[in-house]
């Protein structure tokens, strides 16, 4: 059975792809993972998070995998005695030095992306040294992976994990350095700045002993270019779309691949939602019949409500060389209201709201032991008396069988124009 690996950069995130069926979800530790500016995770907060994750049967795996420098290490050999205690199983590193440390705390040592494992004999070298896990260069195709998957079987037991959505860097498995040139921003130490996803001025300086010419096997050389108002011209052409893998489960489970990633760490809960319940439904049907499997286009509907760049497949079947553009989701999160109350044996929840709200609208609510869940309004009251519309300022009841908490953040889905 493969494992689904869902993101968290919170409690919210983290919640949220527990209900809605990961099997194991991946977090930051403070200083030392690639999302430096997600709200990442404390010790303390890893005990909690442990806790909710067993509730659930799933894995908790703890990210390390910034560049280590002799101080870094020395801190985080500090903490990983409490990071098994507070009942995480496993880390994600890019340091090798830290293979030795987390198997003499008993934790699984998987090797991050950024160490770009892109064939069999590294994945043996690293199997040697004690790791548990390597997840595979971004920049393999599917044959490739499959061929060292069939090498693995013959005689290795080290587990394979690939990404399967989410983000993709302009750089080799993450390993760039825009935003330290430009900011001084280290994105190897997880404090990218993303000046690739910037919109950038695209001049031509034509010079009469330039010989350019077009090698490559795509005959489309055309960037998304937009005229400025200044009479230049701009362009995306450093950010890549984001990757979606949702209409190749069958080939992927084929393969072999032990572990299947979503990326966004960064992203908000709704994102992680959304991800882990359409993967979870295609991984599931797949499992449960694969001779009458079929893909669903209601799943890639579903992706595309949330933040996206638009979608490729990444390198698994050609070189990608589509440009995104800004988010792409088909819908816009508006804060409108807040939880007052739960009212468990009617099932309503009274919200306070600071804009206008009607029956028919779609609404998102977001808290840490809520995770992320959407509900269209069919009915609403104020004082006992059924409304079709309540103004900004007002408290008004809504009917809604999934239990909600206090404090519980409410959003408003508004289509995009």
């Amino acid at each position: 059975m493969v494992e689904l690996l869902a993101p968290a950069g919170n409690f919210i995130s983290l919640t949220s792809a527990l209900k809605n069926g990961a099997d194991a979800v991946y977090i930051g530790l403070e200083e030392a993972n690639m999302r430096i500016n997600a709200s990442n995770f404390s010790l303390e907060d890893i005990k909690k998070a442990s806790e909710i994750t067993k509730e659930y049967g799933a894995k908790l795996y703890v990210c390390t995998n910034t560049i280590m420098k002799d101080k870094d290490i020395e801190r985080l050999k500090e903490q990983l005695p409490y990071i098994k205690e507070y009942g995480a199983d496993g880390i994600i590193l890019s340091d090798i030095s830290l293979i030795d440390l987390a198997i003499e705390n008993g934790l699984e040592a998987h090797i991050s992306v950024q160490e770009n494992t892109s064939n069999f004999y590294a994945l043996k070298t690293l199997e040697k040294l004690g790791a548990k896990r390597a997840i595979l260069s971004r920049e393999l195709s599917l044959e490739e992976i499959k061929e060292i998957i069939q090498k693995l079987k013959e005689n290795s037991t080290i587990e394979t994990e690939v990404f399967i959505h989410g983000a993709m860097c302009m750089a080799i498995s993450g390993r760039c350095f825009l935003s330290y040139a430009l900011y001084g921003r280290s994105a190897n130490c997880g404090d990218c700045l993303q000046p690739c996803r910037k919109e950038w001025k695209l001049s031509f300086e034509e010079d009469e002993n330039d010989d350019v010419i077009n090698t490559s096997e795509s005959e489309d050389e055309s960037f998304i270019i937009s005229h400025s108002y200044d009479g230049s011209y701009r362009t995306n052409f450093f950010s890549p779309k984001d990757m979606a893998l949702i209409e190749h489960i069958p080939e992927l489970i084929e393969a072999g691949i032990d572990s299947f990633k979503i990326e966004g760490r960064a992203r908000s809960p709704d994102y992680v939602a959304m991800a882990v319940k359409v993967y979870r439904e295609a991984i599931d049907l797949y499992q449960k019949d694969p001779k009458s499997y079929q893909y669903n286009p209601k799943w890639m509907e579903n992706l595309m409500k949330v933040f996206n760049r638009g979608y490729d497949t990444g390198f698994y079947f050609n070189i990608p060389h589509e440009i995104s553009e800004n988010n792409q989701s088909k819908f816009i999160k508006k804060d409108i209201a807040k939880v007052v109350n739960y009212y468990n044996k009617i099932k309503v929840a009274e919200l306070k709201i600071w804009d206008d709200l009607a029956v028919g609208d779609e609404i998102m609510i977001q808290g840490p032991s809520t995770g992320s869940i959407t509900h269209f309004i069919d009915s609403m009251q104020i004082d006992g008396k059924a409304i079709e519309k309540a103004e900004k300022g007002s408290n008004v009841a809504i009917a809604i069988d999934e239990k909600l908490r206090e404090s519980d953040f409410v959003y408003k889905l508004i289509p995009r124009g």
